[in-house]
């Protein structure tokens, strides 16, 4: 959010606070990517399993096997094999996984987008613009009343005096 309150266009899955970000800026004005939260499930109760994931992308393959193997960390090779680990062996818990070619697929577009400057720096404007729900000041004050149950001696915005 405070990313996208200074312009940011949003690269990510359809969850947590890039729901309301999405609700916020419009769809055209975030890149989602990756299953949605029905899909998830459906993929677990099937039995999730990378290494399917694994196996049927050789792009895939190769970018885990240079984690794995050391190739970002050569006097350290072991030092991202938790990664790999996590990933294949632990059975990649967030299925980023499954995610992975449509990430692909969404990064072209954030690509192919930032090579139009007008049309980028318009959509970061648009964030800009639209993200006011997100300030500080509005969040701040949202918990004080509903979390800590305190209430303002201010008035709020736009209201008479």
């Amino acid at each position: 959010m405070k990313m996208s309150l200074n312009g940011a266009l949003t690269i990510g899955t359809l969850d947590g606070a890039n729901v309301e970000i999405c609700e916020e800026v419009g769809d055209e004005n975030i890149f989602i990517f990756g299953l949605t939260t029905p899909e998830v499930a459906e993929l677990r109760a099937r039995g999730y399993n990378p290494w399917d994931c694994y196996n049927g992308n050789a792009e895939l393959r190769q970018v885990l096997d240079m984690i794995g193997n050391g190739f970002f960390s050569v006097e350290e090779p072991e030092r991202y094999r938790a990664i790999h680990e996590s990933l294949l062996r632990n059975g990649d818990n967030y299925l980023l996984l499954a995610d992975y070619a449509d990430y692909i697929v969404a990064q072209d577009r954030v690509s192919a987008l930032y090579q139009d400057q007008d049309e980028w720096t318009r959509r970061a404007i648009l964030n800009v613009a639209r993200m006011g729900k997100f300030s500080s000041d509005r969040t701040i004050q949202e918990y004080a009343e509903k979390v800590w149950g305190v209430k303002s001696v201010l008035p709020k915005p736009n209201q008479a005096d």
